[in-house]
This record gives structure tokens, sequence and C-alpha cells, in this order.
């Protein structure tokens, strides 16, 4: 039996040779060949991306694809066959182009490392809807690509990909070109984020000293918290956002927000300057659809690998949210610029411009989300929004980049707390939180004193 490599440039990996492993249910059980080894390195792993191009299936997948078209005819299955592969933890399935869309079922099996456990098949949330608005600079030259919703699977070392095209009266649907599975190693938690202090620290990036600056009124250089403050000290915040104070200012308290240090963030992949918009008028509150199946401990490296996926995947400058939530109410922040300043993000197609984006960690289109996340989307909001005067009860209007929903300059009125799927035709955030939205918009007021 031939063996499976791996070939990296830097830290994307391809896929050379798969070794198939028997593609049933019944194959949890059976003898597996070992995994391949994971990357060493003298320091914390970085992480990696590994990129397969999706085949029909019981066909060898094409070293080249067609890029002269967005779709092309689709077979009945695609997918990869049952194959060992360099350990990962996340995974999505890209496309040349991001006006594209794919149209049918995508699921996926996994194996956990160093066993012969067989998941489940799960579904993948076929529509990932968060982008950079039409016309930014974040399309500006760069190869922005399409793709689903990235999956955490947690640590695995096999894989197995099925997708099924929507069928018409005819024939499937036409798939876009450029299929790709791609799976991301998130890389170790940094030692000092794992208490391990043997070691003397090392020196501060250039990108990582730069995304630290920009939180200066709020934390230390380097730290990897902001701390939480009541809400008469957080007035002092308005300063960290470049604004002079309101006339009557309703800042809710500072909640504690895990920094990018703190969660590890590997400033080296994302471009390096900040992009601002004039203020922030509404917050659009999302899911990740990356699944519920998570621990608490685990969402550092679930941001981590969500943030190559943006970036290395999806061809984003940074990870696309302005802020994320685990499950247990943790604040995280997201996109670099300044937690308290009006950062571009890539969230909410068509009205990316004076919002940020808020996701909570998890799929709520048939789940409930935990009440520790809904309560941080309160808190966050009655903070953020405080620093720029906004009222979180209130409707506001913005101006529309275009999207499926509102067509390009028109001005749109939406809930200063906003779902995703205000702004655009999309199940996100999932109906279970987009039902708690308006209770955390009375409790984000409340928490301003108003």
């Amino acid at each position: 039996m031939r063996p499976f490599l791996v070939t990296c440039l830097g830290a994307v990996c391809t896929a050379a040779l798969a070794l198939p492993l028997a593609p049933t249910a019944g194959a949890s059980t059976a003898p597996v060949p070992a995994a391949a080894p994971r990357a060493t390195s003298t320091g914390d792993l970085p992480g990696s991306t590994q990129s397969l191009p999706v085949a029909t299936l019981g066909a060898a997948a094409p070293d080249t694809t067609d890029r002269d078209s967005a779709t092309v005819p689709a077979p009945r299955t695609l997918g990869l066959p049952a194959r060992t592969v360099h350990p990962f933890s996340l995974l999505g399935v890209v496309w040349d182009d991001a006006a594209a869309a794919l149209h049918g079922r995508v699921q996926v099996r996994t194996r956990a490392t160093g066993t012969t456990r067989w998941s489940d098949w799960q579904d993948v949330q076929v529509h990932n809807d968060d982008a950079p608005d039409l016309g930014s600079a974040e399309r500006h030259g760069s190869d922005v690509r399409g793709s689903t919703s990235p999956l955490w699977v947690g640590d695995s070392d096999a894989v197995q990909l099925r997708i099924t095209p929507e069928n018409s009266d005819r024939a499937p649907a036409a798939v876009p070109s450029g299929l790709r599975l791609e799976l991301v190693d998130p890389g170790r938690t940094p030692r000092a984020l794992r208490g391990a202090h043997a070691d003397p620290p090392a020196p501060i990036s250039t990108g990582a000293a730069a995304a630290s600056a920009a939180n200066a009124l709020l934390t230390p250089l380097g730290a990897t918290e902001i701390p939480a403050l009541d809400q008469v000290a957080s007035l002092a915040d308005i300063a960290a956002a470049g604004l002079l104070s309101p006339p009557r200012a309703f800042v809710g308290a500072r909640p504690r927000i895990v920094t990018r240090a703190g969660w590890g963030a590997d400033e080296d992949l994302r471009e390096k300057a900040f992009i601002y918009t004039h203020t922030v008028r509404a917050a659009f509150v999302h899911h990740s659809g990356s699944g519920n199946d998570y621990t608490c401990d685990e969402a550092p490296a679930l941001i981590r690998a969500m943030y190559r996926f943006h970036v290395k995947s999806n061809g984003w400058r940074d990870i696309g949210y302005n802020f994320l939530i685990d499950k247990c109410g943790t604040v995280y922040e997201g996109r670099a610029g300044g937690v308290a300043k009006p950062v571009m993000g890539a969230h909410t197609l068509g009205f990316n411009a004076d919002s940020t984006g808020i996701a909570v960690l998890g799929t709520f289109t048939d789940d409930e989300p935990p009440r520790p996340a809904v309560d941080a989307i309160a808190r966050l909001t009655a903070w953020k929004l405080g620093l720029y005067g906004v009222d979180p009860r209130k409707m506001t209007k913005l101006l529309s980049a275009g999207g499926n929903r509102f067509p390009k300059g028109s001005k749109v009125p939406l809930h200063v707390i906003s779902g995703h799927r205000d702004g655009f035709t999309t199940d996100c955030p999932g109906l279970h939180l987009y039902n708690k939205l308006g209770a955390a918009r009375l409790a984000a007021a409340g928490l301003q004193g108003r």
C-alpha cells in the first residue's frame, strides 16, 4: 500500500496522494493506517491548511480545474473517498467565484485522530453569506472565493466528503468551478496561554504589536484580555473610540474581552493595515454555522481555525467578524484594529460600513442558543453601541452597498441590533438565536441605563 504524502508550501499544504479507506459507515471498526504526523516546529504550531480538489466520486481528483466559467455541469455526486490526512480540526468547501452559489447538500464524516472511530455524517451549512462588500478595498485586487460555512469537527486525521447537487426536472444543478475541500489545523494554543512559562517569552512581532497597540487605551501592550469595567469607568472608553463624549452618554459596563493575543492570532496571516468606517450605528448578530460540538476550552482554537479559513481559504484580509462569543458567554476580539474603534468588517454583505459584526460560535437553526451567549450579546452591544451614542432599542437607516435583498444605494431601515437575515436573505443567525434579539435589545438598553 502506497504511503500518504502531504506537501506544504509555507503554511498551506496540499495532498499529493491520498490513501483511500473503506467508504462505508462500517469502516469505523476496520483496521486503518496511521495518521500522517503533525508538522513540527521550534515553537508553537502556527497552523496549516490542506486544500484537496473535489472530484466525481469513483474518479481520481483532477490536477487542475476549469477557471473559465463560474459553474460546470454537475455529475450526480461529487466528493472525496475516505482518506487519511494531516491532522485538522475544521473544514469547509470553497470555489473560485465568490458570486457563484453551491446548490445542493454537503456532508462529511471524520475520524478522531489516533483512533478508528468515525463520526456520523454531518451536514455542512452550504450558504456562507458573510463577505466583504462589493467594490470594497477588501475585494480590490484580491482572490476572494465562495465557500460553505466552516465546520468544527475536533482533532481528526481522516475525512470523507460527498456533495449531492440539487436536482431539477431533468438534471442536477450546475456546481461552481474549482471546488476544493479545505482542512484547517488551528495550531497549538500558545505556551503563555497554556500557563507554560519555562521558556523565555518570544519577542512580540510587528503585526502583533500593531494589533495590540490599537487597544492601547484599554489594556497594556501584549495583554491577553481587556478587563471588565463598571459603567462609570467605561465612559473613558469613548476616548479609545476616537470620539468626543456625546452630550448625554449611555455607555454600558465594558465586558471582559479576550484579545487577539489571548486567542493566539497569528498576526502574520492578515493584511497589515487596518480599515475603519465612519462610525458604528448598528450591530449585526450572526451564528458562525460551525456547529455546537465544541467546548469552551476549545473556543480559542475554533477562532484560530476560522481566522485561517477566512484569510487563506476565502481570501479575506482578516477574520470577518468584529467580535465572537462562545457558548459560555466569553467575548473575543475579532478583526484587528481596536475593539472600541469602528473597524470595517466582512460580516454582512452590503452593510459592513457603519456597523459591527458579532458572531456567536455555533449553529442555531435547530438548537437554542445558550443563555450565557445571549446575555453576552446584550452586554457587548450595551458597551459598544453606547460609545457611539446609539440606543439599542431604536431603528436606524444604513446605506446598502449591494446584496441579494437590498439594491446598492438604497437606504434601509434596520434595527440597531439586527440579525444577519435583516440585511441579507439568509438563515443566519438561525431562527432560535434570531428570536432572542428582541429581548437582547431591551436588556442592552437597560444596561445602558435607558
